[in-house]
């Protein structure tokens, strides 16, 4: 009940930022939300005998790619396909981690075997998981110059966009209240929104982004849904709302279901998903497999949920041109 009463409260502060964002969204005059993605010809071919319409824009050399990730493995998740596409067509691709994942109770326990809240030990365990991550894109491709660790707080992100927006958060887990890794972009600048904003749009100034892939505030892991509010509120903001396409990663109890590799299937539409137009990106046997190799190599997840990493790695992943569905369904 105190989970479901944070989230309300939380929900009602965040309501008129994502409906701020949408009154800006721009008319979508480029809607090349239904074009076809044709993979590449030549050595080491994708077969192309059933090509996929999905909610993204056709890539080509001119694609420059964000990949908005709130922690380390969620750009596997996620977007390992498309990111793998884009560069087969030509492009670039970034990511960026709004988090380094130093808030994992689980992992506290499993990977640094300890009963209890140790701020040393969950500053190592994301030490681990942005190494992590930089081997994920290492096998995806990604250029090492073209990854981005912001270092905000695991479980933080949504009290740093709403509640904390001008004053400083304290992480009980890590035991800062501002950026704690020499590896991030910027350390040292303190858990706040209008920091993290700044970060976040020093990040696209770098990049400029032709399409950026963020989750959507459907998700139901509340940085997911505050990372969403965060790309939203920063896209409106340069009148660049039309670039964004959402996925989601927490799409409600038992999904993605059945559990375990299984990369034959397609991925089901999430229950959260329920009136988002959400798209397929089909997919090749290939990109399958050089997703979850991507997903293997972060062994402090795999150690605890496995099951659930590896049932992302599905002949299809989602996305939709809208963040929110028209009209929230009820729960």
């Amino acid at each position: 009940m105190l989970m479901k009463a944070r989230t309300v409260k939380h929900t009602t502060r965040v309501a008129g930022v994502i409906l701020l964002a949408l009154a800006c969204h721009p008319a979508q005059a480029d809607r090349d939300a239904t074009a076809v993605q044709e993979p590449p010809s030549g050595r080491g071919a994708i077969n192309a005998a059933s090509p996929a319409v999905s909610a993204l824009p056709a890539f080509g050399p001119a694609t420059s790619l964000l990949v908005v990730a709130p922690h380390p493995d969620d750009e596997s998740l996620c977007c390992a396909g498309v990111i793998q596409r884009v560069l087969a067509a030509g492009g670039r691709v970034s990511i960026v981690w709004i988090t380094s994942g130093d808030a994992s109770e689980l992992d506290l326990i499993v990977v640094e075997k300890s009963l209890f809240v140790k701020p040393a030990l969950l500053r190592d365990l994301a030490l681990k998981r942005m190494q992590e991550a930089r081997a994920a894109a290492a096998v995806l491709g990604v250029s090492p110059d073209r990854l981005y660790f912001l270092g905000y707080p695991d479980r933080g992100v949504l009290s740093i966009v709403t509640d904390n927006y001008a004053t400083p958060y304290h992480s009980r887990f890590t035991d800062a209240a501002s950026v704690p890794y020499t590896g991030a972009l910027f350390p040292g600048h303190p858990y706040t929104g209008l920091s993290l904003e700044r970060d976040f749009e020093s990040v696209l100034d770098r990049v400029r982004p032709t399409l950026v892939l963020a989750p959507s505030p459907r998700d139901t892991h509340s940085d997911h849904r505050a990372t969403g509010i965060l790309t939203l509120r920063t896209l409106a903001r340069h009148s660049q709302l039309a670039r964004a396409r959402y996925w989601i990663v927490h799409g409600g109890e038992g999904w993605p279901t059945p559990r375990g590799y299984q990369p034959e299937r397609e991925l089901g539409l999430p229950p959260r998903g329920k009136g988002l137009a959400l798209a397929p990106f089909r997919l090749q046997p290939p990109e399958e497999q050089r997703k979850a190799t991507a997903l293997r190599t972060y062994r402090t997840q795999m150690e605890v949920m496995s099951s659930i990493l590896l049932s992302y790695v599905r002949t299809t992943e989602l996305f939709s041109a809208e963040p929110m569905p028209a009209r929230v369904p009820e729960e």
